[in-house]
């Protein structure tokens, strides 16, 4: 019988997969300083692959800095968009006019819905 059978095995048990002829790919460690808990978190990534200049603090949920030496970068966030509010999106699609024009008029059948109101339950 085959060493490989299935026989008497659970599901999910063992992996019949071997690590013969794996190549495992190089590797560099890469630390992040949090300036908030000052928590040091360490993560492996491909050699070939750029780190991240930020990365979410494990401990406390800030932003952890890439260490490079014993000293963190400096990071450039001059070329950084800012980002849209609603505001500025409705500001796109109507001029202020029309929107105090549009404000206008719900304030105005509100104010009707309520004079109505009060009539009724009067």
């Amino acid at each position: 019988m085959a060493d490989r059978s299935l026989r008497g095995m659970r599901l999910g048990a063992q992996s019949l997969q071997s690590e013969e002829g794996v190549v495992f790919s190089d590797r560099t460690r890469f630390v992040y300083l949090c300036p908030e808990c000052n928590h040091e978190t360490a993560l492996m990534f491909a050699a070939d692959a750029e780190a991240p200049e930020t990365w979410e603090c494990r401990h406390c949920g800030h932003e952890a800095v890439l260490m490079v030496g014993s000293e963190p970068i400096t990071i450039d966030k001059s070329d950084q968009k800012q980002a849209r509010t609603h505001w500025d999106m409705l500001l796109e699609r109507r001029s202020r006019e029309e929107l105090e024009e549009l404000l206008e008029e719900r304030l105005s059948f509100l104010r009707e819905r309520r004079g109505l109101n009060k009539k009724v339950g009067a």
